[in-house]
Formats: structure tokens, sequence, C-alpha cells
């Protein structure tokens, strides 16, 4: 789905802060309010603006230990693979899920109070679990999250879009 660079400087702006005014987004994006308004109704019903969220701290919300645990579960069909991935999704430890490929089927991203919840984590839920065979856990020490995703650049561009939205309109 092609986006033009108004499109690009509303999904930037609204990434940065999602709770700003109408009015203060079209102004930052060099736009009318009401074509503003449009352009992000557009984003939403087209499917790239799926949600708004609050980001929390992690820290200050109890949970300061992370860790990637990379699951492998046998036998590897379909509905294993379905029945396991919608269980640990609805864990309360599990900030992050990715079905993988290669040696491992899972990489589960928790966040917990402690050391301890992962232990708790990896030996209570996870080993419990029969389909599951193999569980590394790694410890992160740091998270680094990118808060703005850029959109593919159009085809044949170089600079993903980034003039603001002041061309072409």
């Amino acid at each position: 789905m092609e986006l033009d660079a108004l499109d690009r400087a509303l999904l930037r702006e609204l990434q940065d802060d999602a709770r700003q005014t109408n009015r203060e987004l079209a102004a930052k994006t060099g736009v009318s309010p009401s074509t503003s308004l449009e352009r992000v109704r557009l984003l939403r019903e087209r499917g790239i603006i799926t949600g708004y969220h609050a980001a929390l701290d992690l820290e200050a919300a109890g949970r300061p230990v992370q860790a990637l645990i990379s699951v492998r579960i046998r036998p590897p069909a379909r509905p294993v693979i379905e029945g396991f991935r919608e269980w640990a999704a609805r864990l309360p430890e599990v900030i992050g899920l990715f079905v993988t490929s290669g040696a491992h089927d899972f990489l589960i991203h928790i966040a917990v109070p402690d050391v301890n919840g992962v232990y708790s984590f990896v030996i209570d839920r996870l080993t419990d679990r029969r389909e599951v065979v193999d569980v590394q856990t790694t410890m992160a020490y740091e998270h680094v999250r990118t808060h703005t995703i850029e959109p593919s650049p159009p085809p044949g561009t170089t600079d993903g879009g980034r003039d603001g939205g002041r061309r072409g309109r």
C-alpha cells in the first residue's frame, strides 16, 4: 500500500504523540485540520493505523526484569503450534511473542518483577507443557525500543518520503 509524504509525516507525528489534537497535528504537518482529519481517518480505514495505546515504563510498572525465551515444541503440527501460541499470548508475563523458523518455534519476550519470576515462568509454566521439548533463556540487560516505525519508501525513492508532506499537495 503506497503512502505519500503527507501520510508518512502524519504517521511520524502520531507515533511521537497520539494524544495531540488534530489542530496540533495539522500545524506540525503543514496542512489544514480538515485534511489532517480526513487523512488520519483513511489511514485507519486502510488498516495502517491499528490503534492507539499508552506506553508503560516496565520498571515503574513493577516488571523491570526482561528475558527472551526460545521454545521448541513437538510435534510441529499446526494445531499444536496454534494452541501453544494462543496459550502463551494470554500469559500476563508475556509482552511479545514471535512464531519463528529455525532451531526454535517461538521466541517469547517476558517482563517480570525479578529473576525468580523468570525461573518460575520457565519451570512452572513452560516446562509444564507436554509439547515443550526445549527452552533456552536469555536475560536482557537493556531493551532499546524503536518508537517510530517508518513505512517502506515508495518504489524508486531514496528518502523514504521524509519531505514532511510538503510536496504533491
